[in-house]
């Protein structure tokens, strides 16, 4: 009995591995419509953006994001809304103390008493205090972030420089 050669193995591997590559191509390029949502920016002027961010009374959590553990604090990121933030002291309780409003926010970092969140497309810096229940917004560096992205980046945005996208909704 004949051996193959080694010329009809690399013919059967190339069959194989092209098969691989190139069956389902079309499935990648054409998804069916019923996924493809469509999204609207929802815009606010500069200036009412930048005066937004302020901390409220305690609310209760409808939608959760990336939670951050600090000196016996809790925050828990609402994607594009803000913080709430609860005292941690007794793990097995904690009491929802307040809600950091910052518009277009999906994240924070805590330096030496100070938050950074990023806010929209601006990156801020929050000295908060809790006992007057009161925030000061000690830096601004604005367009530090890219625009706010659709959920499905299915969307291209040609925001007015005067706005802001701080959330996208859903078109039914």
């Amino acid at each position: 009995m004949k051996k193959p050669t080694y010329k009809v193995i690399y013919l059967i591997m190339i069959l194989v591995l092209n098969s691989c590559i190139w069956g389902n191509l079309d499935d990648d390029i054409n998804p069916p419509i019923d996924f493809q949502q469509q999204y609207e920016a929802v815009t606010m002027l500069r200036t009412e953006f930048e005066n937004s961010t302020a901390l409220l009374p305690a609310e209760p959590i409808v939608e959760t994001g990336k939670i951050y553990v600090k000196d016996g604090f809790l925050f828990i990121n609402q994607p594009n809304n803000g913080f709430h933030i609860f005292d941690n002291s007794n793990p097995s309780a904690p009491v929802n103390l307040a809600f950091l409003k910052v518009l277009g926010s999906s994240d924070l970092s805590i330096k030496n008493e100070v938050i950074y969140i990023n806010n929209a497309t601006d990156l801020i810096a929050v000295k908060p205090n809790f006992a007057n229940n009161t925030i000061e917004i000690t830096k601004r560096i604005i367009d530090t972030f890219p625009e706010l992205a659709a959920p499905n980046n299915c969307c291209y945005n040609n925001t007015p420089e005067n706005e802001v996208i701080i959330n996208w909704t859903l078109i039914e």
